[in-house]
């Protein structure tokens, strides 16, 4: 069937999805230029597995999703930073033995509590129809939180980003800000789970930096351009998935694919003295 922009927005789930997608994915591109340029790109990964843990033990235990998700990630976002710093597990190691123990306990409490049901396989692959009300409301209270706490802390976020030694040598408290990072990279996996899912939601942060890489060098320019595009593919992802019928997070995903390889054509031309990037 042909549906007017009209049309679709005229259902309440569209909206809620719109209201909620722009900006979890503006918080997640901006938050996610910081995690690439630290190479720390996958926490968002390992953080929605954490996620997926919480959301089973939430169903299991009939409480509302978010409730139960923002604290625990939001935790783990703490003890997988402090494992990294402070044991000789550092990195990726310490990113893999927290989302597989979550992502385990997960699976056994699905098990235990009946297997997989709808509103579990919409947690892992992303539904449009999974926001309540009240989840919009909640989302819009922490996303606001997120990036007034970014655009707060632009500068000491720009400063442990690219140099945390000399950010240290001057003062700044770099573990302290690393931490802010973390936490509010939880939160943005926590409140893009429902329409990303699971499995694709560390996509929503990773690849709008490194396709804005592809192009512009400094930071406010590949900042700026990853919002945008953030934006622009979860608009268009949400209207291709209910046009194509398709799932929602890994149709997002599929745009900012095809984003990356224009961006990558683009930079590659720029490398060869065909485009001038200014």
């Amino acid at each position: 069937m042909n549906y007017s922009i009209q049309e679709i927005l005229s259902y309440s789930f569209m909206q809620r999805a719109l209201i909620v997608g722009i900006p979890v994915s503006l918080c997640a591109a901006l938050l996610g230029v910081s995690l690439v340029l630290k190479r720390y790109s996958m926490i968002g990964d390992g953080l929605s597995h954490v996620g997926f843990g919480a959301l089973a033990l939430a169903a299991a235990m009939n409480l509302m999703p978010l409730q139960v998700a923002v604290p625990v990630v939001i935790v783990s976002a703490f003890f997988l930073l402090r494992i990294s710093e402070n044991s000789k597990i550092h990195g990726d190691g310490a990113i893999a033995i927290v989302s597989s123990s979550a992502l385990a306990i997960g699976i056994v409490v699905t098990s235990l509590t009946g297997g997989l049901n709808t509103d579990m396989y919409s947690y892992l692959f992303g539904s449009i129809l999974a926001l309540s009300e009240k989840d919009v409301v909640l989302s819009l209270i922490l996303c606001f939180i997120v990036l007034f706490l970014y655009i707060f802390l632009y500068n000491k976020i720009f400063s442990v980003t690219f140099d945390e030694s000399f950010s240290l040598a001057t003062g700044t408290n770099a573990k302290a800000y690393n931490m802010v990072i973390a936490i509010l990279t939880a939160l943005t996996v926590v409140l893009g789970m429902q329409i990303m899912g699971t499995l694709l939601i560390s996509s929503l942060i990773i690849f709008p930096g490194l396709t804005a890489m592809r192009v512009f060098k400094s930071y406010k320019a590949v900042v700026i351009s990853a919002a945008v595009q953030s934006v622009l593919c979860v608009i268009t992802g949400l209207f291709v998935s209910f046009y194509a019928e398709t799932a929602t997070g890994a149709t997002v995903v599929c745009i900012n694919l095809v984003c990356f390889l224009v961006f990558s054509v683009i930079g590659g031309i720029s490398k060869l003295g065909f485009w001038k990037n200014k």
